[in-house]
């Protein structure tokens, strides 16, 4: 008899088991949605909220971005390094407020001062490093002169330099063929 009380309860617990874990998986489905629908009923109300948040950042952002332009200024960094200096944060305030006074008056006051820093920089012999300062420059001021000038004398540059590899090649060639 013990036997066959053990195999019944055993047949009821492989039902009951599943039937159990079936009950508390829809129990908590149903308290699950409630608490979402309660917690977009709450949001409903403030959209405006929400906007004013997100307007908040973005006058945020600008203010961290326009801090950041103002310290690169104050340590000379107006066009370089890459990702860290004045020209590059400006740009990024006009890219979330394009009307931004402060930033188009930066810009256009520094103009000149980075174009100069990019002149040195190809006297320097940095042509790649002087390519992307005069590339940033374009964002803000695609026609100006002054660059097409800077652009003039990078062409210039790079070509000074294509020929003094092919002396240098040359020369290596020759002595080459004067060892064998």
């Amino acid at each position: 008899m013990f036997r066959s009380l053990l195999a019944t309860s055993r047949r009821h617990a492989l039902v009951l088991i599943p039937l159990a874990l079936l009950l508390v998986s829809a129990c908590g489905i149903v308290w699950y949605s409630r608490v979402g629908v309660a917690a977009s009923i709450a949001h409903i109300g403030t959209p405006t909220a929400t906007v004013a948040d997100a307007t908040d950042d973005a006058d945020s952002g600008i203010t961290i971005l326009l801090d950041l332009a103002r310290d690169a200024m104050r340590d000379g960094r107006l066009v370089a390094p890459q990702g860290s200096n004045a020209f590059e944060f400006y740009l990024s305030v006009l890219q979330l407020d394009p009307s931004n006074l402060t930033a188009q008056e930066a810009l256009r006051e520094t103009f000149p001062r980075a174009a100069v820093e990019i002149e040195g920089t190809i006297n320097g012999g940095e042509l790649e490093e002087a390519r992307r300062e005069i590339d940033l420059l374009r964002e803000f001021d695609r026609d100006n002169f002054t660059l097409a000038l800077l652009g003039g004398k990078l062409s210039a540059a790079r070509n000074i330099l294509t020929r003094q590899h092919e002396m240098e090649a040359a020369r290596i060639q020759a002595t080459v063929g004067r060892a064998m």
